[in-house]
């Protein structure tokens, strides 16, 4: 076997490693924050449910939702407080 060869074929799957690095990461990044804004998403209509009878209740849409998804359960109660205290 020719050496030539050999290193042609280490150099190709280094390539291939680096540019599967390259591209996973944005990805994985993306499907975290789709499940970010899942759960978010989820633990505000949880807060509807169960505080909706009280007269309590917290708009989903796009800001909230982010809100909700990037910190949590912090976003969840930031916003329970918003709306608690400045929207009558």
């Amino acid at each position: 076997m020719e050496w030539k060869l050999v290193f042609t074929g280490l150099a190709g799957l280094l390539g291939l490693y680096l540019v599967g690095t390259v591209l996973f990461r944005p990805l994985r990044f993306l499907i975290r924050l789709a499940a970010w804004i899942l759960l978010g998403g989820g633990l505000l209509a949880v807060i509807n449910i169960l505080f909706g009878q009280f007269g309590f209740h917290i708009a989903i849409n796009p800001v909230t939702v982010l809100t909700a998804g990037i910190l949590q359960l912090p976003g969840v109660v930031l916003l329970v407080l918003v709306n608690y205290f400045f929207v009558v």
